[in-house]
């Protein structure tokens, strides 16, 4: 039996009995490092208007999602509403093509695959996707270079459109949503720069979000990347339900390309739908591809995959291409998969006509970069963070699947390393799902369980005494032997011995949390280096996008 110890974070009243162990900790942290980890956005003061009229809108990222809103039903969002916004900016989704992009997982990442392999051809590319980790300006990209929208080019483009957006909202009787009014913003945006296609990811769902206003004649391709049970409520209740609202994005003629693999059933869905509109299929999980993940190495201290892509596609379209030894940035067999799928998509549009060069995906692989999506911090980002020789890795896995693929990710690239998990999830989560993914690596130390603001609000955060219990109750159905070192406020830590000191601790055994997000961190660090070995240990941060974005925005 693995033994293991769980705690709760940010001084919430837990009973312990290590109270022993507790009171031992020594020197962790001065009382100036147990102030709480700030995790208000950094946004520039340029910003202040459009985020002043954006924060008075509804805001789904904050409240969640209502039951069946993803649904091509009548409980769904109102496409209508988003049809007449964009009609009163002039149907600017009109004057470029795009790539429409949906799934449960990979969404970004294949979003940030073909939009860097569209500008290593030369195109000029707007990319449109969510949520951000620092700044909302990450949700629109632009140009030959992929960064996000300058401060200033978003504001004086707000203050252009600003009497129209107005407009709409008296209209709408102020229904319409933060997230309908920024893509309203985002499309304008691509029209005024005269983009030349966009790579758009879909907010929820597909058939009723407000991305889904691009119509067949400007669609250059739909891709759906994955089907799973997260938005169950919103996007009807089923994974059958899921991939009719997410077949909603494919359109007359156009082709999809299939990410998977998917449940037979649920391919099968997808597929109808695409003979229904005589859309051509590409799968990406073709038995003809044989794409591998081949090894890890480092340049100029980056960690980077090597990976072969090949595809080998005869029905419906055909399409081929082989890329030996590609080294991809982004991490975990999962994202060879979403650069194979990105591939496809690239070769579809080589098919229909564009120019793409097999130098320009591999180019285009190879320099795509998604922030807190297997984020490795430099050394140097670790060492301002005050955790000097400690490997910090980020992730904003949040569901059962993608806490299957970071599991996996770690055993492959850390397979001897030791590690130690921070953990913080919004409320609409399968929490347990997720526990029994990342508990199953054998090299897990500890876990720290604490809380943040998702989209800078409390009321989807959980609390980390429910995470608690979560989490001992799926390591007790997976054999592991809990250590509960219950909770405590960062004031009690005095003294200074180690924290390996306690006689009560057991060999791999360990867990301890303090009032931060911070404050865990530089625990668990010490906890790894004093366990660690000869070896490298391994932090990492996961549960949510907006922990990666609090430990993020720490570093400025």
């Amino acid at each position: 039996m693995r033994a293991l110890s769980i705690v709760c974070g940010l001084g919430r009243s837990i009973q312990s009995n290590r109270s022993s162990l507790i009171s031992s900790v020594a020197g962790v942290l001065n009382p100036l490092r147990c102030r709480a980890l700030s995790t208000m956005s950094r946004e520039d003061p340029e910003l202040k208007e459009v985020l002043d009229f954006m924060d008075n809108l509804k805001n789904y990222e904050k409240s969640g999602v209502p039951k069946g809103a993803g649904t091509d039903s009548d409980d769904g969002f109102d496409l209508g509403r988003m049809r007449r916004l964009m009609a009163l900016l002039g149907n600017p989704h009109s004057t470029f093509k795009a790539v429409h992009i949906a799934g449960t997982k990979g969404k970004g990442s294949t979003a940030a695959f073909l939009s860097s392999i569209l500008r290593a051809e030369g195109y000029s590319v707007g990319c449109y996707t969510s949520p951000h980790i620092e700044t909302i300006r990450e949700r629109i990209t632009l140009g030959r270079l992929g960064e996000p929208v300058s401060a200033i080019v978003l504001n004086h483009h707000f203050q252009r459109v600003r009497t129209v957006l107005e407009r709409a909202v008296e209209l709408e009787k102020g229904r319409l949503s933060h997230f309908e009014i920024f893509t309203a913003i985002a499309f304008s945006l691509f029209s005024q720069e005269n983009v030349e296609i966009a790579v758009v990811e879909a907010g929820l769902g597909g058939a009723r979000d407000a991305t889904n206003v691009i119509c067949g004649s400007h669609l250059a391709a739909s891709i759906i990347t994955t089907i799973g049970e997260e938005h169950l409520d919103a996007l009807g209740g089923s994974l059958e339900s899921i991939a009719v609202a997410k077949s909603g994005i494919v359109k007359d003629g156009r082709p999809l390309v299939l990410g998977g693999p998917f449940l037979p059933h649920i391919e099968c869905i997808l597929r109808d739908k695409a003979a229904s509109v005589s859309s051509p299929v590409v799968s990406a999980s073709d038995p003809g591809n044989k794409s591998s993940l081949k090894g890890f190495s480092q340049t100029s201290g980056i960690t980077h995959q090597v990976c072969d892509i090949v595809l080998r596609i005869e029905k419906d379209l055909p399409l081929s291409i082989e890329l030996f030894d590609v080294r991809i940035h982004m991490l975990g067999y999962h994202q060879l998969k979403n650069a194979a799928t990105a591939t496809c998509a690239a070769l579809c549009l080589r098919n229909k006509g564009w120019r793409m060069s097999d130098a320009s995906i591999r180019a285009g692989l190879e320099s795509a970069i998604l922030p807190g999506r297997s984020h490795l911090l430099t050394s140097k980002e670790s060492e301002r963070l005050g955790l000097p020789q400690i490997t910090i890795l980020l992730d904003g896995a949040h569901t059962k699947e993608s806490a299957r693929a970071l599991a996996q990710t770690v055993k492959m690239t850390f397979p001897k390393e030791r590690l130690v998990l921070v953990v913080a999830m919004a409320k609409d989560k399968d929490h347990l799902g997720f526990a029994r993914e990342l508990l199953s690596v054998n090299s897990l130390e500890a876990v720290f369980l604490t809380e943040v603001s998702i989209a800078e609000d409390k009321s989807r955060t959980t609390s980390s005494s429910f995470l608690k219990d979560v989490w001992t109750k799926a390591s007790r159905e997976m054999g592991i032997n809990v250590l509960d070192l219950g909770a405590a406020d960062c004031k009690q830590f005095t003294g200074d011995q180690s924290i390996l000191s306690a006689k009560a601790v057991e060999p791999r055994a360990i867990l301890f949390s303090q009032g931060s997000l911070m404050a865990s961190m530089r625990v668990g660090s010490q906890i790894l280096n004093e366990r660690k070995g000869n070896q490298v240990g391994v932090l990492l941060v996961t549960g949510s996008l907006h922990v990666v974005s609090a430990v993020l925005r720490s570093l400025h």
